[in-house]
């Protein structure tokens, strides 16, 4: 019997913790060309939150940093564009300018295979989010995504 409450209870926490991520993040690949693919790394904030841009000032709240792991089929093209809308605001608690996206923001990377073969893209996305009152501890997160 008390394994069952303390299942129920941890089942409980668990759901409570994960409900209380203002954020949800989704990794896809998507052909644009022949062996070239568009990589999306794209983050779905709940209102009144907000993550940061890659190019926040030292200073400041951590900036998005978007880590890809070797991949000898993959070669990346540029640099990677933020998509959505930015906003420039005045972190009185840091009391830096920065750039912050709020609802939704995609992090695009174009790679190009060097064969027409399957292959996987790993990586890395380290971030944070706020609101008006606090920030939560920074957070990384793992991703893995097919090209096919």
């Amino acid at each position: 019997m008390h394994r069952i409450i303390l299942g129920v209870l941890a089942i409980g926490l668990f759901l409570t913790v994960r409900a209380q991520q203002p954020y949800r993040w989704a990794f896809t690949a998507k052909k644009t060309a022949d062996k070239t693919y568009a990589i999306h790394l794209t983050a779905a904030i709940d209102n009144g939150w907000h993550t940061y841009s890659q190019t926040t000032p030292d200073g400041g709240p951590l900036p998005t940093k978007i880590t890809f792991g070797k991949n000898p089929l993959v070669t990346r093209v540029g640099n990677v564009e933020e998509l959505g809308k930015m906003e420039k605001y005045h972190e009185a608690v840091f009391d830096v300018d920065v750039k912050r996206y709020s609802d939704k923001v995609d992090f695009v990377q174009v790679v190009k295979l060097k064969a027409a073969v399957k292959t996987r893209l790993n990586g890395t996305v380290e971030f944070m989010v706020c609101n008006d009152h606090e920030c939560l501890p920074p957070k990384t997160l793992p991703f893995s995504i097919a090209i096919n």
